[in-house]
C-alpha cells in the first residue's frame, strides 16, 4: 500500500477520537472539585469528592454514574444518599463556586468597595469576623465554610493586605 494513504487513514483516525475527548475533558472539569453537602444521616454539613474520572466516562455515553471519592465522614459506612444532593445542583454544591457567588455578589466591610470578579491571578479577599478578627483566604477550609459564611463579612483583597500589614506590626484586629 502507499504510504500516503497510511498517513490519511492515520490522520483520519486521530481525527475521529477528537469529539470523545472534548467531551471527556469537558465532563471531568464538571465533575471534579471540592463540594460541600448536608449528609442526610448526620444532617451536618460534609465535604465530598466525586470519582471525576468515572463520572466523565460514564457520562459520555449515558446520565452520569456518580460516585464518591471521598468524604470527611469516612470511613464509616455510608450509602452515598448525598449524592441526591450532587445530582439535583452539580454547580451548587462546589465550594468554589459558593465562594465565588459569595464574593462577588458582595461589597467590603471596611471599605464599600465592590469585590467584583475573583480571578487566580489577583490577590484573594479575605474574611471580617466577629469582633473584627480578620481571615484570609487560605485559612478558610470547606468544612467551616457554612459558619463563616454566615458570622463574617467580606474583605477586599486590599483590605485584607491592609490588615495584614498592621497585625504583622503588631497593630491587632481591623480598626
Amino acid at each position: 500500500m502507499n504510504p500516503t494513504l497510511f498517513l490519511i487513514l492515520g490522520i483520519a483516525f486521530v481525527l475521529a477520537w477528537i469529539p470523545l475527548a472534548v467531551s471527556l475533558v469537558r465532563a471531568y472539569r464538571r465533575f471534579r472539585g471540592v463540594r460541600l453537602v448536608v449528609c442526610p444521616e448526620t444532617i451536618s454539613p460534609e465535604t465530598i469528592t466525586l470519582a471525576a474520572g468515572h463520572a466523565a466516562w460514564t457520562s459520555v455515553t449515558s446520565s452520569a454514574d456518580l460516585r464518591l471519592d471521598s468524604c470527611s465522614r469516612w470511613p464509616r459506612d455510608c450509602p452515598q444518599n448525598c449524592l441526591e444532593q450532587v445530582e439535583s445542583s452539580p454547580e451548587g454544591c462546589l465550594v468554589r463556586e459558593r465562594l465565588k457567588n459569595w464574593w462577588e455578589e458582595s461589597a467590603c466591610a471596611r471599605c464599600a468597595a465592590p469585590i467584583g470578579r475573583l480571578s487566580w491571578f489577583r490577590p484573594r479577599p479575605g474574611l471580617l469576623g466577629p469582633g473584627r478578627a480578620v481571615r484570609r483566604w487560605s485559612e478558610l477550609t470547606p468544612e467551616t465554610l457554612p459558619e463563616l459564611l454566615s458570622t463574617h463579612r467580606p474583605l477586599c483583597a486590599a483590605c485584607v493586605r491592609r490588615v495584614g500589614t498592621r497585625v504583622a506590626e503588631g497593630a491587632g484586629t481591623a480598626a
